[in-house]
C-alpha cells in the first residue's frame, strides 16, 4: 500500500501490519542484561495499558535535485477502532526496539511524543508468528537505512564508492621465475642417511631404511631348506622286507603266466 503527500511530496508505504499489539507500562530498565517481559505480565495485566494496532511505515522524501531521496522509518501504535495515534517511534537507532531476554513475543519500543519526550512501552503480539515477522521487518529496516553492513548505500543519498580492484594479471612481456629448490634435495640426497649420521638433513634422510633382498628360491642358494626324497611306495616296502629275509623277487612271468598287450593277464 502506498500513499503520496500532495504538499511535501513524500511517499510512504506500510511495511508491517499487526491489528492487536497489548501495550505496557513497563518498569525502568535497572540491569545490563536487558528486559524482562515477565515484570510486565504479572500482578493479574495491572501494567496493560490497552491494545492497539501497530504499522511499521517507510517515508521517502525526495531531493529537489532528484539526485536521490531521504529515507525514513516510524512505528506506529494506534487506536484499532479510530486509527488516532497513541505514541510514534522513529525507528533512527537500532536500540529504538529491544527484544525482551525471557521471551520472543514482547519488545521494548521507545516512543518520542510532542516536545521530543521520550517513554519505553512495552509490546506484546499475541501470536508467535507475527512477533517473528515484526523481527524480519525491523532487520530490513536496519539494512535499507545503513545501519547494518549489508544495507550501507542502499536507498541513501551518499554513495560510497567502490574500492578499486586490485590486478595482479601478468602484463604482456612479464614472466613468472619458479624456484623449486632443486640443489637443496640433492644436497639431502648426498648426506650420509645411517644413524649417526654427521649430515643436517631432514628425518626423511636421516633415518631411511634400505629394504632387504627378497630370499633365494626355494631349495637353492646357501641356507635354503634342502629338498626332502619322497616316501618309499608299499610295493618298495614289500620288497625291501623279502631281500632283508633272503626272498628273491619273482615276476609274473616267471611264474608262467603271460602278460597281455596292455599288461592284464590272459
Amino acid at each position: 500500500m502506498a500513499s503520496t503527500d500532495p504538499t511535501s511530496e513524500a511517499i510512504q508505504r506500510v511495511l508491517f501490519i499487526a491489528s492487536a499489539v497489548h501495550i505496557y507500562n513497563i518498569p525502568p530498565l535497572t540491569s545490563n542484561k536487558g528486559y524482562t517481559a515477565s515484570q510486565w505480565t504479572t500482578e493479574n495485566n495491572k501494567r496493560q495499558i490497552f491494545t492497539a494496532r501497530l504499522r511499521i511505515i517507510e517515508t521517502a522524501i525526495p531531493f529537489p535535485d532528484g539526485s536521490g531521496e531521504s529515507l525514513s522509518s516510524d512505528i506506529f501504535l494506534e487506536d484499532p477502532s479510530t486509527g488516532e495515534l497513541f505514541a510514534k517511534a522513529p525507528y533512527t537507532d537500532a536500540r529504538a526496539v529491544e527484544a525482551a531476554v525471557d521471551s520472543s513475543r514482547f519488545f521494548a519500543v521507545r516512543v518520542v511524543g510532542d516536545g521530543g519526550m521520550k517513554a519505553t512501552l512495552g509490546i506484546g503480539f499475541e501470536d508467535r508468528g507475527e512477533a517473528i515477522d515484526f523481527g524480519i521487518c525491523l532487520q530490513e529496516c536496519r539494512k535499507v537505512l545503513g545501519m547494518e553492513p549489508e544495507g550501507k548505500g542502499k536507498g541513501a543519498a551518499a554513495v560510497e564508492k567502490e574500492a578499486p580492484k586490485k590486478d595482479y594479471g601478468l602484463k604482456e612481456g612479464q614472466t613468472i621465475k619458479v624456484d623449486i629448490g632443486r640443489r637443496e634435495r640433492r644436497k639431502v640426497d648426498d648426506e650420509d642417511s645411517s644413524f649417526g649420521g654427521s649430515g643436517g638433513g631432514d628425518s626423511a634422510a636421516m633415518f631411511s631404511i634400505k629394504p632387504l633382498p627378497p630370499p633365494p628360491p626355494y631349495g637353492f642358494g646357501s641356507g635354503a631348506l634342502p629338498l626332502l626324497a619322497p616316501p618309499p611306495s608299499a610295493s618298495e616296502v614289500r620288497k625291501e622286507k623279502r631281500r632283508s629275509r633272503g626272498v628273491e623277487e619273482m615276476t609274473a612271468k616267471d611264474l608262467g603266466f603271460d602278460d597281455g598287450e596292455f599288461g592284464e593277464f590272459q
